[in-house]
């Protein structure tokens, strides 16, 4: 019979406790799985940012709305785009077809981008035009606010160094005036047409947006929403790459549906040097000068 000092049982002791320290392991380690598990279903994925994008072919040229959905979408912004756009469309249109009114009243909607056509805040229509412009551009606003949106105006261009600089003033001064954010484009993209005339900067038509146009347009939106410029990584759009013959009318519809138009070419990607070069730019820019009196050489088709 063993006794609690016999060899033996002095022997068979260590075995015990190497047992329970296993066992204690084993359950450490299980508290710690389930504690880890429980973390980890309680953070919630992060929220789609929902953009509604208004505006005309300068829109639409490329599908500004889609690339930057992807772009901010991979830089941990997840975003989605829809958009009411047309050929020649004016915001003054808009307003009174009450179809932004009605999209904005579903509650789906983070941000309203609204882009006017180059030459409508430069009265190169004739002063109704920029008059209608800047009114156009306030009901916006105010039906933006009304259901708690966020408006971004992102900014067209006109080719002409005098012309541009009036341009950026006169969207600075109807942005601010809305009270709402503004994405500088013209001056910027003049710049980047000096330093970088190797980018695709126009379509084929020479006036309406290539493809580094349009992720031009998708990076300064992204910069005015999120106060950062994003990486200088591959990008990939998986949407339809609207042109000239785009079908689509100024109806509601997601950025990434399905085209009107079956031959429209679906899908594109873009190289990290193309966003490199880009933010080099973005991330020294100084900010644009203030326009000339002169509305000379305006570009009217833009």
């Amino acid at each position: 019979m063993l006794t609690p000092g016999s060899p033996k049982h002095r022997r068979e002791r260590p075995k015990e406790q190497e047992h329970l320290t296993i066992r204690s392991g084993l359950r450490l380690g299980l508290a710690l799985f389930l504690a880890a598990a429980a973390c980890s279903a309680a953070q919630p994925k992060p929220r789609v940012h929902e953009v509604l994008f208004v505006g005309n072919s300068l829109t639409y040229y490329g599908n500004t709305p889609a690339v930057y959905a992807a772009l901010s979408t991979a830089n941990g912004h997840p975003a989605s785009s829809d958009m009411i756009v047309e050929g020649g469309a004016t915001l003054a249109q808009r307003v009174a077809d009450g179809q932004v009114e009605q999209a904005l009243q579903t509650g789906r909607y983070d941000t309203l981008v609204i882009q006017e056509r180059g030459g409508d805040l430069l009265c190169s229509f004739g002063r109704d035009s920029c008059v209608e412009s800047r009114e156009a551009t306030m009901a916006l606003a105010g039906i933006a606010r009304k259901h708690g949106v966020s408006v971004i105006m992102l900014g067209s261009y006109q080719p002409k160094p005098e012309v541009s600089k009036q341009l950026v003033a006169a969207e600075t001064a109807a942005s601010k005036a809305a009270g709402m954010g503004y994405a500088e484009v013209s001056e910027t993209l003049r710049g980047l047409i000096a330093t970088t005339p190797e980018l695709e900067w126009f379509a084929t038509d020479g006036m309406h947006p290539g493809r580094d146009l349009t992720l031009l347009n998708a990076m300064v939106l992204y910069q005015t929403l999120h106060g950062e410029l994003p990486r200088a990584r591959p990008l990939a759009v998986d949407a339809p790459i609207y042109a000239q013959d785009s079908g689509l009318d100024a109806t509601l519809r997601a950025a990434d549906a399905p085209p009107p138009h079956a031959d429209t070419p679906t899908g594109t990607g873009y190289p990290a040097t193309a966003l490199s070069l880009i933010l080099h730019v973005l991330a020294k820019k100084n900010p644009a000068g203030a326009g000339l009196s002169s509305a000379d050489g305006i570009d009217q088709n833009l």
